[in-house]
């Protein structure tokens, strides 16, 4: 392989280095927290699911959690389903 070989390779190259810092090495960070705030939900801690819904955590059987949305109404959630934990501001 001549250096003029190697050369016509480098734009591609450096095309594959920039898509990796700019989309996938953030999307891995970000899939990384997300797992670790699903694996932290607690019995009491007030969430939003992906549908919109607010709701505290009644209960969490391995990947179902029940959330309270209202006096005496729980719903069961996929634990996957949940799409962050609010404060109790919000």
């Amino acid at each position: 392989m001549d250096t003029n070989t190697l050369v016509s390779f480098l734009p591609i190259i450096l095309l594959f280095v920039v898509f990796y810092f700019l989309l996938i090495r953030p999307q891995q960070q970000q899939q990384k927290k997300r797992k670790e705030m699903l694996s932290a939900l607690q019995k009491g801690d007030r969430v939003i699911s992906i549908g919109g819904i607010y709701g505290m955590i009644k209960e969490i059987k391995e990947d179902i959690v029940i959330l309270r949305i209202a006096d005496n109404v729980n719903i069961r959630i996929a634990r996957t389903g949940i799409d962050r934990v609010v404060q109790d501001s919000e």
